[in-house]
C-alpha cells in the first residue's frame, strides 16, 4: 500500500511541477528536483532508488521513443558530429576528468576516478529541452544533442563498467576491453533490430489474418523496448543500445503503413502521456535522493583529507568547469574538422560562432542517468573491504548534476537569443511533390472505385456525381501546389485565413454539441463520437 501511495505522490508532483514552473518561470527539471527534495523531508513515503530497477523501468521506453521519433535524415546527415560527441568525447572526458579527479583528490584511486568520469560523460537532452523552452534550441542543434545522448549513455556506462572492474580486480586489458565493447555495442544493436523486426512481422501477420486490435497494438508497442532491453542484458550486451535500435527500427517498420489510422492516433497519445510522466518522475526521484546525499557530506569530506564540507563544493565546481572546458574544446575542434572536410569537398562551410560552440558546451547537462549509474558502484571489493570513495563519488555526481542544470538554465537562454545559425534545409518542395503525387493517386483510386461500384446499377449517375465532387477537392490541392511563387504566397495567406475560420466554426460546433448533451437533447455516446470527430479535425487544422 505504501508503494502505491508513493507512486501516486510522484505523479502528483509531476502534475504540480508543471504549474509551478509556469508560475515561477524556472526550468521544469529544477522545479521537479526541488519538489522531490521536499517530498523526501516530508512525511510522504519515499523511494529507495534501486539502479537496476530504475534502468529497467525508465530507460527502455524513453530511449525507444527517442529512437523512434528522431528524424533519421537529420541524424544521418550529422552522423560524423554525433559519433564524435557520443564516442570520442566520452573517451576524452573519461581520460581528462579522470586524471583531474585523481589529482584533486589523491585518496580517490585512479580506476575509481575513471569510473566517476565515465558516468559523468552522458548528457541529458530532456533537461536541455526543458531548460531552453524560453529560448528554443534550433532544430539541428537539438537533433545533434538527441543523437549524441542516444549513444553516449551506452558508451559512458560501458566505460564505467570497465573502470569498476579494474578497481575490483586491480587489472585492466585494453584488448579485452575493446573486444568486450564491440560485443556489448554490436550485440545490443542487433538484438534491438531483431526484436522489433520479428515482433512487427508477427503482429502484422496476425492482423492480416484476424483483423487489427487497436488496444493490443498499443500494448505491443509498449512491451517492445522492455523485451529488447531484457534480452540484450541477458546476453551481456547493452540494453540501452538495444532499446535505441528497437526504436529506430520501429520507425522504419511503420513505413509499411499496415497499422490503422485510429491505432496511430491513439498510440501517439498514449506514448506522449508516458513520456511526460516518466520524464517528470525521473527528476522528482533525483530530488528525493538529494537530502540523504547531503546528509552524508560531513562524513564524505573526510575522505578528501579535509574537515570543512565546503571543500566538496570546490571539487564539484572544479569538475563541472572541467567538463564544460573539455566539451568546449572538443566541440570547437570537431566543428573545425568538419568545416575543413567541407572545404576539401568543394563546399562553402557556414561561419562558426563562438556562441554556437558555447551553447553546445553548456547544453551538456547531466541528469538522472548519471545518478542512477553512480549508484550501481559496488559497496565492497572482492576481499570484503569497502569500495574506495563510493560515497564521495555519489556526492560529486549529484553535485555536478545540480550545478550543470543551474548553469545551463542561466547561460543557454542568453547564448541562444538571436543566435544566427545556418538556415535549416526546407522540406516544403518535397512535401508539395508528395501532396501532388498523393492527390493524383487518390483521383485514380476514386475513379476506379466509382466505376466498380456503379457498374450495372440504375443510379450510376449518383456515383458519378459523388466521385466528381471528391475528385474536385483533390484537383484543387494539385493546382494549389503547382503555382508561381507569388500565387503560392497569396494562397498561403488565404489558407491561413481559411484555417482560422474553420477552427472558429469547429469550436462553435463543439460548443453546440456540448450544450445539447447537457440539455439531454443528444445521447451521450453520440455526443462523444461527434466531439471526437471535431477534435480530430481541429488537430488537423491547428
Amino acid at each position: 500500500m505504501a508503494s502505491i501511495s508513493t507512486i501516486l505522490f510522484l505523479l502528483l508532483a509531476v502534475i504540480v511541477s508543471g504549474t509551478l514552473a509556469r508560475l515561477s518561470r524556472l526550468p521544469l527539471p529544477l522545479v521537479q528536483i526541488a519538489l522531490g527534495a521536499a517530498i523526501a523531508v516530508s512525511v510522504v513515503p519515499t523511494v529507495d532508488l534501486q539502479p537496476s530497477i530504475f534502468f529497467l523501468l525508465f530507460l527502455p521506453p524513453l530511449l525507444f521513443l527517442d529512437g523512434w521519433r528522431i528524424p533519421k535524415e537529420d541524424l544521418f546527415r550529422d552522423r560524423a558530429i554525433v559519433l564524435e560527441l557520443a564516442l570520442g568525447l566520452v573517451i576524452f572526458t573519461v581520460l581528462g576528468v579522470g586524471f583531474l579527479i585523481h589529482w584533486l583528490i589523491p585518496s580517490v584511486p585512479l580506476p575509481v576516478a575513471f569510473a566517476l568520469a565515465a558516468i559523468l560523460s552522458p548528457t541529458d537532452p530532456i533537461a536541455v529541452s526543458a531548460i531552453a523552452s524560453r529560448a528554443p534550441i534550433p532544430k539541428r542543434m537539438m537533433h545533434i544533442l538527441e543523437g549524441e545522448s542516444l549513444l553516449n549513455d551506452a558508451s559512458g556506462l560501458v566505460c564505467m563498467r570497465f573502470a569498476v572492474a579494474a578497481a575490483m580486480t586491480g587489472a585492466f586489458s585494453l584488448g579485452e576491453a575493446f573486444v568486450s565493447f564491440l560485443w556489448v555495442a554490436i550485440g545490443g544493436l542487433a538484438i534491438g533490430v531483431g526484436v522489433t523486426w520479428s515482433v512487427t512481422k508477427a503482429k502484422n501477420w496476425v492482423s492480416a489474418k484476424l483483423g487489427e486490435d487497436t488496444s493490443a497494438q498499443i500494448l505491443i508497442s509498449l512491451l517492445i523496448p522492455f523485451g529488447a532491453y531484457l534480452l540484450a542484458e541477458h546476453f551481456g550486451c547493452s540494453g540501452i543500445l538495444a532499446a535505441v535500435a528497437a526504436g529506430v527500427t520501429m520507425s522504419f517498420t511503420e513505413q509499411s503503413g499496415q497499422a490503422l489510422g485510429v491505432t496511430r492516433v491513439r498510440r501517439a497519445a498514449v506514448w506522449d502521456t508516458i513520456q511526460y510522466a516518466l520524464n517528470g518522475v525521473i527528476f522528482v526521484l533525483l530530488g528525493e535522493q538529494m537530502p540523504s546525499i547531503l546528509a552524508r557530506a560531513t562524513e564524505t569530506v573526510r575522505i578528501t583529507g579535509h574537515q570543512e564540507p565546503w571543500w566538496l563544493a570546490v571539487y564539484v565546481l572544479a569538475i563541472t568547469a572541467a567538463l564544460a572546458a573539455l566539451r568546449f574544446l572538443w566541440v570547437w575542434v570537431s566543428l573545425r574538422w568538419n568545416m575543413f572536410r567541407a572545404v576539401r569537398r568543394g563546399q562553402v562551410p557556414p561561419p562558426m560562432s563562438w556562441r554556437l560552440v558555447a551553447a553546445m558546451s553548456f547544453a551538456g547537462v547531466r541528469g538522472a542517468i548519471t545518478l542512477a549509474g553512480v549508484l550501481t558502484i559496488p559497496f565492497a571489493l572482492p576481499d570484503g573491504a569497502p569500495f574506495p570513495a563510493r560515497n564521495l563519488a555519489i556526492f560529486l555526481a549529484a553535485g555536478v548534476i545540480i550545478v550543470s542544470l543551474v548553469v545551463a538554465s542561466i547561460a543557454l537562454p542568453r547564448l541562444l537569443k538571436n543566435l544566427e545559425l545556418p538556415p535549416e534545409p526546407s522540406h516544403q518542395s518535397a512535401m508539395d511533390r508528395a501532396r501532388v503525387a498523393a492527390a493524383q493517386s487518390a483521383i485514380r483510386a476514386i475513379d476506379k472505385a466509382q466505376h466498380a461500384m456503379a457498374k450495372g446499377r440504375a443510379d450510376a449517375d449518383l456515383y458519378t456525381d459523388a466521385s466528381a465532387r471528391i475528385m474536385e477537392l483533390y484537383r484543387q490541392r494539385i493546382d494549389s501546389r503547382q503555382q508561381s511563387p507569388e500565387a503560392a504566397a497569396h494562397n498561403q495567406k488565404v489558407d491561413q485565413i481559411e484555417r482560422q475560420l474553420r477552427l472558429a466554426g469547429l469550436r462553435a460546433e463543439r460548443d453546440e454539441i456540448f450544450r445539447m448533451a447537457r440539455r439531454r437533447e443528444l445521447d451521450e455516446e453520440a455526443a462523444r463520437r461527434m466531439v471526437r470527430e471535431i477534435d480530430l479535425l481541429e488537430a488537423r487544422y491547428g
